[in-house]
């Protein structure tokens, strides 16, 4: 099953775009325990001990199922706020990434090439399509995070074609985040050629935002703007077949953007986060999200034993309804999806989609 939320989060329809929780959760307990990819032997990721609870919504946690040998899954999202009709590119994107898991491939890697299916797809607020800034230049975030807590990012970086590509060869180094004008000659140095993302589309958005910056319509979040913010980060989680776990995120931030601004996407703990226990992505208003540190806040109620949907809940509940919020999790008890806007996304298991 696919699917995309609509607010409020907490409400279980069923439709075209949203999955009831019961039965999602209930169809990944079968696939999980039954699984013929688990070794008997093998220890546990998070070696936590078997747990079956069943409460409001009849939702199963199951417990891990071996990090010796585990069966591959991946989740992408368009971004909190996506319509719909983009759903197709969360599936494309998703596929891209369980080719690379279905053939052992690491979990980082699953998360780069969904993620760059994604930058490449010009309907969506990263790589070629994203989002003007008031001067009318693009610059773009993005970061991904392994399970060993090695990160790469780039921030406020132009004119290249997949910052996540730039990102992920930034993870190869010392550091953890290069920004601006060095970021792009870092890029260069690697063999990223000058790429011009923009789009019709995005300069349309930056008219209309101008338009929105001299009328004075503004939301709550965006009260010290003339202007209303465009917010669709994409991003990806994975979990590859030795139950080793990754996630990234990439944008072009908000349309009213000043030059130079970063958001939370390239911020380890805000935009997103891994480790042994799990792998985060979120999306929204990047301030709000790096006041609440939420990726990191989500990872820590999985290291604490909730189940990646149980965690995504706790972390959505921190915002009021009026700040869009969107959230994917994965961990060796399954996967998670909360969000208080519709947003396009995609789970797949090796053997089973959701």
């Amino acid at each position: 099953m696919i699917g995309a939320r609509s607010a409020p989060a907490r409400k279980r329809k069923i439709g075209l775009f949203r999955v009831p929780r019961a039965r999602r959760w209930r169809s990944f307990a079968r696939s999980a325990t039954n699984s013929a990819d688990a070794s008997p032997n093998s220890r546990c990721v998070c070696q936590r001990p078997s747990s079956h609870r069943r409460g409001r919504g009849q939702k199963i946690e199951t417990s891990c199922i071996g990090a010796g040998r585990v069966r591959p899954l991946l989740i992408t999202h368009c971004g909190a706020g996506s319509d719909p009709s983009v759903q197709d590119a969360a599936e494309v994107a998703g596929a891209r990434g369980m080719e690379v898991l279905a053939r052992g491939g690491r979990a980082l890697d699953a998360v780069v090439e969904s993620i760059v299916i994604l930058e490449d797809d010009p309907r969506l607020n990263a790589g070629t399509g994203s989002r003007m800034r008031i001067d009318g230049r693009i610059q773009m975030d993005a970061a991904l995070m392994n399970w060993d807590r090695e990160a790469g990012a780039v921030a406020a970086i132009e004119e290249v074609k997949n910052p996540i590509r730039v990102a992920y060869d930034v993870l190869k180094t010392p550091h953890i985040l290069l920004a601006g004008a060095d970021a792009v000659e870092f890029a260069r140095s690697n063999g990223h050629p000058r790429y011009n993302p923009s789009t019709p589309e995005s300069r349309r958005h930056l008219e209309e935002s101008l338009e929105k910056i001299r009328n004075g319509r503004l939301p709550r979040y965006a009260r010290k703007w003339k202007g209303v913010a465009i917010h669709d980060t994409v991003g990806a989680v994975a979990r590859d077949r030795r139950g080793r776990f990754a996630t990234g995120s990439s944008t072009g931030g908000v349309a009213f953007m000043l030059p130079g601004r970063v958001g939370d996407s390239p911020i380890v703990g805000a935009g997103l986060y891994a480790g042994p226990r799990g792998a985060v992505s979120v999306t929204g208003i990047g301030e709000e999200i790096i006041k609440q540190v939420l990726s990191k806040f989500v990872y820590d109620r999985i290291a604490d034993g909730l189940s990646p949907q149980r965690a995504a809940d706790r972390g959505l509940a921190l915002f009021p309804q009026d700040v869009p919020i969107g959230i994917i999790a994965v961990a060796s008890r399954g996967w998670g999806e909360a969000a208080n806007r519709d947003m396009a996304f995609f789970a797949s298991s090796a053997r089973r989609t959701f």
